[in-house]
């Protein structure tokens, strides 16, 4: 039976992408906050299903990242993909986020993964295999007004993976990051809004609301779920994937136009 172990698994695409794997006959250890600090084990009917096993962690202590893989080893022998989707967002202008606000959702977005990579790293290099996938997102690329810190966090990720891929290389470990576009999922009731600043930024209030439609009638989890699970299995994953392939057409133009054209029609999109 092969192995994922995987943060924030217990809402949105986590939770649907730990669905898909155990449904598919995988053991799947979900990580997160919710479910209480007890591990427990959810089983599938169906033949050769797998099932879920949830284990308390909180990317933001260390030290329960690293007491959460050594359930993890004490359960199993083996991981065969590990994939970091902890995450949350804020939103607002700039000039008037706090700064604890900013360094949380850095703190959980970035340095979540930091500590959830380094907690499993030391066993994916002794057993000289493994996959690591984190969820980016397609606004680490075209970076969304009033959304710059968690736009930020995400381009942070996409450049720690890329150099984490050369670091890893040589134990036989694959690295790489799937970049969601708009997805519908509780991401979006779940963002912290800050309305500071609206009555002098004209366009925030607008821009929110706009981009909180576009999530609510975006792409189903279960689609995520199952670019995850090709990545997982493919027989040489890419450095980077982009989640719905109208968002791989924007990104496609991100690279053609000229950047002071594309943060140009942006500002016209939420605007």
């Amino acid at each position: 039976m092969k192995t994922l172990v995987i943060s924030g698994g217990s809402s949105g695409i986590g939770k649907a992408t730990a669905s898909l794997f155990a449904e598919r006959g995988w053991r799947v250890f979900e990580l997160s906050r919710h479910g209480g600090d007890e591990a427990k084990v959810e089983r599938f009917e169906a033949k050769d299903a797998g099932e879920i096993i949830h284990v308390f962690c909180d990317v933001c202590s260390e030290e329960s990242c690293h007491a959460a893989i050594e359930e993890v080893w004490r359960q199993t022998d083996h991981v065969d993909v590990v994939i970091s989707n902890a995450g949350y967002g804020i939103s607002g202008p700039i000039e008037f986020t706090d700064i604890p606000a900013a360094e949380h959702q850095m703190d959980v977005n970035f340095m979540g993964a930091v500590r959830f990579t380094q907690a499993v790293l030391p066993q994916l290099r002794q057993q000289r295999r493994g996959r690591i996938i984190y969820t980016s997102s397609v606004a680490a690329i075209l970076a969304v007004p009033y959304q710059a810190f968690y736009s930020a966090s995400k381009a942070a990720i996409n450049a720690f993976a890329l150099a984490l891929a050369n670091e890893v290389r040589e134990f036989g470990i694959s690295v790489s990051v799937m970049m969601p576009g708009d997805v519908s999922t509780g991401f979006t009731d779940a963002r912290d809004k800050s309305s500071a600043g609206e009555e002098v930024y004209s366009h925030a209030h607008k821009a929110i609301a706009t981009m909180e439609k576009d999530e609510r009638s975006g792409m189903k989890p279960v689609q995520m779920a199952k670019l995850f699970y090709h990545i997982a299995t493919c027989r040489s994953p890419r450095p980077q994937y982009i989640g719905g392939f109208s968002y791989r057409i924007f990104c496609l133009l991100d690279r053609i136009l000229p950047k002071r054209l594309v943060n140009w029609l942006e500002y016209k999109v939420y605007s």
